[in-house]
């Protein structure tokens, strides 16, 4: 009996850059009705293989085939005519338009030349309660939380009714329990017949819910393994090519002084007419890590925004080393000490069009290391301070210190960003998804570097939805809830299940007590 030909098969594809080959004969099969998943390092190469699919890249090099007929794929508009549909790890959408407008854009019903929005909503309500995206389909996307606009990309992809689905990084922004969702609504996805291509560095993920998995590394293809018969040391082995250390290394915390005080800090709302932060009081000290955890959108970025400057507060205060630093200006807060990894890398870590170089002095760049005092920026020693963050945190990028920021893989976009915060020797290091998007090696690196902050008397303010990373880093929880702090839990003697209780508001800690 001859066996059914693959939903996509993609043979030798080779796709270069400027510096860097960032797939070298990779091949990749898709059977019907699986989830395929694909797995590597940052810069691995994963999303460049998953855009040449999608026709936002051509090959140099290779065949695709599609049901075994070979397919040429010129543009996103060749891939959804042939039914692939692709979730970007940076979402595509536009911000100053409606959720509805979002997934209805380029494939718009009218009827003498009107847009046949009614239709289009039901459609989309209806795609929505099936497949459990709950959205609401008339707020801005400028306005609303990255898990829901991760729905709101996973609804234009179903809208489509494309068959074959590509997930670059799903569940980088998702809380644990959108993540369990999702993957369920990925298992419903394949029972019904569409095959899935997940790219992950998440290895319990991989295991809960693909078939198979195919891993990269530097660009090649490694192997192909069924997720039955193999465990994640052996992913991480070939993913990496060395063990990984998964438990985090730390000793003791030794508070000390209190670097950070927000007290009774209160920041309006740009979606609703509630605010977002409800009366925050907590202390961070020297020689601590403190974890903010809750469920996506429930004050936590606001109340980010108000600490680091990003957004204006509309009561309480914030002291950090003895300053008021309420409505001090970022630069301010910066020679202060204060040191944010941003939530969103491109909206506030980076400009994308700028060279790394520059972009890893985007703080520093008045300090006399960097400016003559003529003004003029000293070229040569930015360059030398670049290559030695670049060497340090293994920043992977084509062409080194001048490789514009936009070409580079998320993961080392995001090792660019923390390289540059924790260099500038912070008094206070916010950080705020730090690891999102990294793979187990980068975030081993990651960890390491945060616990070494701390010992190195530093005060640490970690916001984080990845429960394992709360529950293993911190040596303090807070808990928010619809912008207020529940709890303060220690990792030490609390359950990953009681925690859960905490986020989702169905236990809270007596005032008082």
């Amino acid at each position: 009996m001859q066996e059914a030909p693959y939903a996509i098969e993609m043979v030798n594809v080779t796709k270069r850059f400027p510096g860097i080959i960032a797939n070298d004969h990779v091949t990749l099969q898709l059977k019907k009705g699986e989830i395929h998943a694909l797995l590597g390092e940052n810069g691995a190469g994963k999303s460049t293989l998953m855009s040449v699919l999608f026709g936002l890249y051509q090959a140099e090099e290779g065949i695709i085939k599609k049901d075994g007929v070979e397919v040429k794929i010129n543009n996103p508009n060749d891939a959804n005519a042939l039914g692939i549909g692709m979730v970007h790890q940076h979402f595509k959408l536009v911000e100053c338009f409606s959720v509805l407008d979002n997934i209805i854009l380029g494939d718009e019903d009218t009827k003498h030349g009107f847009l046949q929005r009614t239709q289009a909503r039901e459609k989309v309500m209806a795609l929505s309660e099936k497949y459990g995206l709950r959205v609401n389909p008339d707020a801005m996307i400028e306005d609303i939380s990255v898990g829901m606009q991760q729905r709101t990309e996973i609804l234009k992809m179903l809208y489509r009714d494309n068959e074959i689905l590509i997930f670059d990084e799903p569940t980088a922004v998702l809380t644990p329990q959108e993540i369990e969702e999702l993957l369920q609504i990925m298992r419903n996805l394949a029972a019904e017949g569409k095959s899935i291509l997940f790219i992950s560095h998440k290895l319990n993920e991989i295991m809960s819910v693909a078939d198979r998995c195919t891993v990269l590394r530097k660009g090649k293809y490694i192997g192909t393994v069924s997720i039955a018969d193999t465990n994640k040391a052996e992913l991480s082995r070939m993913m990496v090519g060395r063990d990984v250390e998964f438990a985090v290394q730390k000793g003791e915390a030794h508070p000390a002084e209190v670097v950070l005080d927000v007290k009774d800090l209160t920041v309006p709302s740009k979606v609703h007419r509630n605010n977002a932060v409800k009366n925050v009081s907590f202390q961070v000290h020297a020689g601590e890590i403190v974890c903010i955890a809750g469920i996506d959108g429930n004050g936590q970025s606001e109340l980010v925004y108000g600490i680091s400057g990003l957004e204006s507060v509309s009561g309480g205060t914030v002291t950090m080393c003895g300053q008021d630093i309420t409505n001090a200006p970022i630069r301010r807060r910066s020679v202060l000490g204060m040191s944010h990894i941003p939530e969103d890398r491109h909206k506030h870590g980076l400009v994308l069009d700028y060279t790394l170089e520059d972009n890893m002095i985007l703080q520093r760049y008045f300090e006399p290391e960097f400016t003559n005092k003529l003004g003029f920026l000293r070229r040569k020693n930015i360059r030398s301070y670049a290559e030695r963050l670049i060497d340090q945190y293994d920043v992977r990028s084509g062409q080194g210190p001048v490789t514009v920021a936009r070409s580079m893989s998320g993961g080392n976009q995001q090792k660019a960003i923390i390289a540059r915060e924790i260099d500038k020797n912070p008094q206070l290091l916010i950080a705020v998804q730090p690891t999102r998007g990294l793979d187990v090696g980068a975030i081993e690196y990651i960890h390491r570097q945060i616990v070494a902050q701390r010992d190195a008397g530093k005060a640490v303010l970690l916001v984080s939805l990845e429960l394992d990373e709360v529950m293993t880093v911190s040596d303090r929880i807070l808990v928010m809830y619809e912008g207020e702090i529940v709890g303060e839990l220690d990792p030490k003697k609390t359950t990953v299940e009681e925690l859960g209780l905490y986020m989702a508001g169905a236990k809270k800690e007596a005032k008082g007590q």
